[in-house]
């Protein structure tokens, strides 16, 4: 698996994105698009949040076999952003929460999705299979 460890900060997303990219570069551009979608999604809500108002660092891991295997790990504040309920897509804009429309994108995108805390770590795994079309 290939690894990057950055500072958790906005600045560093073209690194991160172009070191996933590099790592996928094989793949149709549609699933390329898709995955800049998610680790955009993800290093962000990290950047953001996780060090809140501090700073810290976050290992992005990426592999390609038949799927696209990612994974982030910071050691921030503990949060699962799974457990966070999808919005009601079907209130008008003016009733729905701020917020969690990211993390329900990226739940769309990607086929299987796991966070666990490790210790003092947050980890989120996520895989997207490769299907011929």
């Amino acid at each position: 698996m290939n690894e990057l460890t950055i500072e958790a900060t906005l600045e560093n997303m073209y690194t991160v994105l172009g070191f996933v990219k590099r790592h996928i570069s094989e793949c149709p551009e549609k699933v390329q698009n898709q995955i800049a979608i998610v680790v955009d999604e993800i290093f962000s809500n990290i950047a953001r949040c996780a060090y809140s108002p501090g700073v810290g660092n976050v290992t992005v891991r990426v592999a390609l076999k038949d799927s696209i295997l990612l994974e982030f790990e910071d050691s921030g504040i503990a949060y699962d952003p799974l457990s966070k309920e999808d919005p009601d897509l079907t209130l008008d804009l003016e009733e729905r929460e701020i917020g969690g429309l990211g993390i329900f994108i990226t739940k769309n995108i990607m086929d299987e999705m796991e966070y666990r805390r490790d210790g003092d770590n947050n980890i989120l795994t996520m895989k997207k299979y490769l299907h011929d079309d």
